[in-house]
């Protein structure tokens, strides 16, 4: 399943498919696929992230963001519209600064690249088996 931040992008996790000399690894990993205006990114670069078709996006639940921080679901969808329209802002007046997710990941700008950044811990609780090949692949 995947989440959309409408302005921002998406995050997901898909299922990746690695031979390796032992053998077939099957591991899920984070994606973020950049999903922002045009105009705030006309002399950065990112990383073209696809993510598959079969995996079902959802948009971003501000009633259950505001069960974690008791504030109200319309407080907390103006808080986020805000937030990324600040950063748009940011990124278009050529600030650089990082954008941290909360035991997700950060999603920086260095050398004009913009990408996304997962914390080893997310990544991590989303693979248990093959932890390492996860981490490599991320």
């Amino acid at each position: 399943q995947g989440v959309l931040v409408p302005g921002l992008g998406t995050f997901a996790v898909v299922h990746e498919q690695i031979n390796g000399t032992e053998g077939v690894y099957v591991v899920r990993r984070p994606v973020f696929q950049l999903d922002m205006d045009m105009s705030c990114l006309r002399e950065l670069v990112f990383p073209t992230v696809m993510i598959p078709g079969d995996i079902e996006i959802m948009p971003l639940d501000y009633w259950w963001l505001s069960q974690t921080n008791s504030l109200p679901p319309d407080m907390v969808r103006g808080c986020v519209e805000e937030t990324i329209l600040l950063y748009s802002f940011q990124l278009r007046t050529r600030q650089r600064p990082a954008f941290t997710f909360e035991n997700i990941g950060i999603l920086s700008c260095q050398d004009n690249v913009l990408c996304m950044q997962f914390h080893c811990s997310c990544i991590a609780g989303l693979e248990s088996r093959d932890i390492w090949v996860a981490l490599l692949l991320t």
